[in-house]
């Protein structure tokens, strides 16, 4: 069964399936013991590679290259792909989910936004036309094969948004997402325009959607969650607390043996698991059953 396949039957069955942000192979190392499904966050990815904002700097060779990186060490787990707008032209956007697809991507996601581009939780968003968009959206989808492909508008008008997210489901889209989604209300009104098309939920830490449990969206119908920054604010703080506590310690670092601490003992054996391939494939965690 191809990887796309693997993920679409995932989505089918019941409840949310949880698809985790990773920015870079260690980030990602630490989330395979956990879930297995993750999200290549284009957010992360243009933090960790470019020290940049999500604002469209990402190219996209970069962003093929980790993506073969992260099959070639996890060849069990999802990989959801974050393309952006498809890199501006419609023959690029082919190209690159062609590559993704032949390399073992799970699914990308397609957006409608306009250049400058930006994260789907910040202000000044502007998108498409309708038409435009759905243009090269029915190009990516007569490239792919099997590979999942999600239609996401980031309208932000009201009868925009509803408008889109019935056109977007209408098309052979695999998932429909609106992002920055602001109210539980909100889902619910995009839940009946999509119909029976299934629905993803992007949640981000100090965006705009409200913070909801897994068993939360399986209420209100939502099939798919991208958690798309965990890794990477979590690292943000943890490094900033460690760097504040190595000077106030005078340089001297904690102790790593049988402490909180990690050390390179650990570290090494959770990167030596790429070599092998052993991750072991979470259950009971990967997602919340109705």
């Amino acid at each position: 069964m191809t990887y796309g396949n693997k993920l679409r039957e995932q989505i089918a069955e019941p409840g949310t399936t949880p698809l985790i942000g990773v920015y870079d192979m260690y980030s990602a190392s630490v989330a395979a013991a956990h879930y297995d499904g993750m999200f290549v966050s284009g957010f992360g990815f243009a933090a960790s590679y470019y020290g940049l904002p999500d604002i469209g700097f990402i190219a996209w060779p970069d962003m093929v290259a980790f993506v073969q990186r992260l099959r070639g060490a996890f060849p069990r787990h999802h990989l959801l792909v974050d393309i952006d707008d498809g890199y501006v032209d419609p023959e690029v956007a082919c190209h690159v989910v062609e590559g993704l697809e032949r390399m073992g991507a799970s699914g990308v996601i397609l957006e409608d936004q306009k250049r400058p581009r930006r994260c789907g939780h910040a202000d000044g968003k502007q998108v498409l036309p309708l038409t435009e968009y759905l243009e090269k959206l029915e190009m990516v989808l007569a490239t792919r094969k099997d590979l999942v492909v999600v239609a996401r508008t980031d309208a932000t008008e009201e009868a925009d948004i509803i408008h889109r997210a019935q056109a977007l489901a209408a098309t052979d889209a695999d998932v429909v997402l609106v992002d920055g989604v602001r109210s539980v209300e909100w889902i619910e009104r995009i839940r009946e325009a999509v119909g029976g098309k299934p629905l993803l939920f992007n949640q981000i830490a100090g965006g705009k959607s409200p913070r909801l449990s897994l068993t939360e969206l399986t209420d209100l119908g939502v099939d798919l969650a991208i958690y798309s920054t965990p890794c990477l604010f979590a690292a943000h703080k943890a490094m900033d607390t460690a760097l504040a506590e190595l000077r106030l310690a005078d340089g001297r670092l904690p102790a790593a043996d049988g402490g909180e601490e990690v050390g390179v003992g650990e570290s090494t054996r959770l990167l030596t698991k790429n070599i092998s391939r052993h991750h072991p494939v979470p259950v009971a965690r990967e997602s919340v059953k109705a």
